[in-house]
């Protein structure tokens, strides 16, 4: 996939800054005025999205939702906001977000975030069955764990998490949302059940431990650099 941006704003004049430094800086970059337009130019050659949150009619959060829930499209997003407090932030990650910019921006802080984020994206590779983030090799189809080399045993529930973690490197998920992909049918689970099973994972990942951290505040992250 080549490095090719898609910026998301209503106001022209931002648009228009971001691909010029975009592009200067070697990305090829589209752009849209809308969420409603985003949606419909989206494609596989695009690689990152720079989203803006308050926008006329579908707004940042509501387009990350579509993409991720209706459309199964993990693309990177990197909110752009005026916005900037701890409930924002919260639902900027929960709605999919793998990161969060507050305006005014400086250009090269947009940039180093971008290549920050396209790093991530590119440390996951997916053929099949078979998801490998740095070290980490994960048999989705027969349910083994490499790492290093070396196959580890993880448990039902301890599989499920690393999965849906490694799945989505950089981003963030919360006790909540683990909870709620995870034990659907379960009638109460306490958030310290996802806190034991997190420590046991990263306890059988040994010298890959640091893959999985954790965002004080804001959940759980899995990401190979």
């Amino acid at each position: 996939m080549e490095n090719r941006i898609l910026v998301v704003d209503d106001e022209a004049g931002i648009r228009e800054i971001l691909q010029f430094n975009l592009e200067n800086a070697g990305f090829e970059v589209d752009c849209a005025s809308s969420a409603e337009e985003a949606l419909e130019i989206l494609n596989s050659h695009h690689s990152l999205i720079l989203l803006d949150v308050m926008m006329g009619g579908m707004s940042g959060f509501m387009m990350a939702e579509v993409l991720r829930k209706e459309r199964d499209n993990q693309i990177p997003i990197i909110f752009l906001t005026a916005k900037s407090s701890e409930n924002d932030l919260l639902t900027g990650f929960s709605s999919g977000g793998d990161d969060y910019i507050s305006k005014p921006f400086s250009i090269q802080e947009v940039i180093v975030r971008v290549k920050a984020v396209l790093k991530r994206s590119a440390a996951v590779s997916q053929t099949g069955n078979i998801l490998e983030v740095g070290a980490v090799k994960i048999d989705i189809q027969n349910k083994m764990v490499y790492v290093n080399g070396e196959a580890v045993v993880f448990s039902k529930k301890e599989f499920e998490i690393l999965s849906l973690l490694a799945s989505h490197p950089g981003q963030i998920y919360s006790r909540d949302d683990m909870i709620t992909e995870l034990w659907k049918d379960a009638p109460y689970v306490l958030d310290r059940t996802v806190d034991v099973h997190i420590a046991r994972i990263r306890s059988k990942l040994g010298t890959c431990k640091n893959y999985l951290t954790n965002r004080t505040g804001y959940g759980y992250v899995f990401n190979a650099v």
